[in-house]
């Protein structure tokens, strides 16, 4: 099975090509064909090199998120569902060994399959050429889904979270200061949520929603963190 095509559109040219094929090897397939590797140790590693990867990126690229914000946005990519969406792009299913019967299921379709296939195939290239290598293909896969899910966190509401919370614990509800920079076509916003005249959070954005979005995801990673919700059962 030649996976030169692949390889293509992966943008990567193994040294050891074995490693693409490997994995590409369901356990399915090696259970018939007495192969001696599935898959399964590559995705492992895969899966490892996708999280270092994908922190590193959102950690460096969106420095005005908060700790939750953060997660949130890494999440939307390192998940099943995304990774199989990358692997249909690539088209690795018409690559896949499959047992008879998996292959007969539409194994080439699954979520699973597919998930567990593209986080092979990013350890396969972190063995074959190193981190760097690794690192600049799931950038260059994973960037643009990255910035779409960015424009979705808004939906997280973080301001009604934060009120939701301190009526809980019997506080006073937020207060917001916004100030801008720069001119109209390139401002810059800025806010801090306050409570009863104490600083709970900041945050920066594009637009002033989302600098007070900003601000009460921290203040509210901030509450969490610190424990300051459980005052009032105490």
């Amino acid at each position: 099975m030649s996976l030169a095509a692949l390889e293509q559109r992966l943008g990567h040219e193994f040294d050891d090509p074995e490693l693409l094929r490997r994995a590409m090897c369901h356990r399915s397939w090696v259970a018939e064909s007495g192969d001696l590797h599935s898959n399964e140790r590559l995705e492992f590693l895969g899966d490892a090199v996708l999280g270092w990867v994908i922190a590193d990126l959102v950690f460096r690229q969106y420095p005005d998120l908060a700790e939750g914000a953060l997660t949130d946005l890494r999440k939307s990519v390192v998940n099943a569902r995304a990774l199989a969406e990358v692997a249909l792009e690539l088209d690795i299913g018409a690559h896949l060994l499959l047992g008879r019967g998996e292959d007969a299921a539409g194994g080439r379709d699954k979520i699973s399959i597919l998930s567990d296939a593209m986080e092979a195939v990013l350890g396969a290239v972190y063995l074959d050429a190193g981190p760097d290598a690794a690192f600049e293909l799931v950038r260059r896969l994973f960037v643009p889904r990255l910035d779409a899910a960015v424009d979705t966190l808004a939906t997280l509401d973080y301001k009604s979270a934060l009120q939701e919370r301190l009526a809980h614990d019997g506080r006073m509800p937020p207060d917001y200061k916004v100030r801008s920079t720069g001119p109209d076509h390139d401002k810059r916003f800025f806010a801090r949520v306050l409570v009863a005249k104490e600083l709970l959070g900041e945050g920066a954005g594009s637009s002033k929603k989302a600098a007070e979005q900003a601000a009460a995801s921290a203040a509210f990673a901030a509450l969490i963190a610190t424990g300051d919700g459980d005052r009032a059962d105490a």
